[in-house]
């Protein structure tokens, strides 16, 4: 399981039982440069991730997994199914395919919506206002990007905080960012569009998607099923913004669960 910005493994904290629960071995990590995992200087392209994701399926001895991803760790999801056999599926929340993603960011209410991220190529001062306040911005980021708060309990807010304030998270998170924007005039960049250009992912894709997102707009989701060739599921949740393993667990977790056992 991959969390997305600006989380940790913990965004799954109920969702691990129930997995375990329903006979499923699982498993959530940090992605790189995030809390409890390496910090490294580098290698926070798509590519780079999605290898770190597939190496720690084999440290765990097996074969093959599905993978549910949300954010950034849905959009690495996208990258390692598209390039190995050892991903079986994914359950992709609040990120369209890549290519979709690139196309839309061409847009003008796609581009409005992601202002935050310009401010973010920045050197520096991005994380440090991240990590001013005790990360009082991952907060706020939180709870401005939710529809339904009800998750958001000072407790639940008080752990994402002291995760990102791990040496050196707020300085990786923001790398992750600072490739996505410099990809678009980079060759790594046009060599990964290609990449997820040439071949459709034969995996069957659970794709779930908060209609009120304000930060990756679903419409910024259509057309991501041109890009699977496998059973593609798009399940779109009302009164839902760009959290719903979150804000709506109550749907998102049978919506799995249904969706691993069909394609188990």
């Amino acid at each position: 399981m991959l969390h997305g910005f600006p989380q940790y493994w913990w965004t799954w904290r109920e969702y691990l039982p129930a997995l375990a629960a329903a006979g499923y071995r699982a498993a959530a990590m940090d992605l790189r440069g995030y809390a409890g995992s390496d910090h490294a200087p580098r290698g926070y392209d798509p590519t780079t991730l999605s290898n770190d994701v597939l190496g720690v399926i084999a440290c765990l001895g097996e074969q093959s997994a599905f993978l549910i991803g949300h954010g950034w760790g849905a959009h690495i999801g996208w990258t390692a199914a598209r390039r190995s056999r050892m991903v079986r599926g994914l359950t992709a929340m609040s990120a369209p395919h890549p290519v979709r993603l690139r196309e839309a960011a061409r847009t003008q209410p796609q581009i409005k919506a992601w202002r935050y991220a310009l401010r973010y190529q920045w050197p520096w001062l991005p994380e440090r206002d991240f990590a001013a306040d005790n990360a009082l911005r991952v907060a706020e980021v939180l709870e401005a990007w939710s529809v339904r708060r009800r998750w958001l309990t000072r407790e639940v807010s008080d752990r994402f905080r002291a995760a990102f304030l791990e040496a050196n998270t707020a300085h990786c998170a923001m790398e992750y960012h600072r490739w996505a924007w410099r990809s678009y005039v980079r060759a790594d960049g046009r060599r990964f569009n290609a990449l997820m250009s040439a071949e459709p992912i034969r995996q069957p894709v659970l794709h779930i998607h908060g209609r009120q997102d304000p930060t990756v707009l679903p419409a910024t989701t259509t057309g991501s099923g041109d890009f699977v060739d496998g059973p593609y599921q798009l399940e779109p949740l009302d009164d839902c913004g760009h959290f719903p393993h979150e804000e709506r667990p109550d749907l998102v977790m049978p919506m799995v669960l249904d969706w691993l056992a069909k394609h188990r």
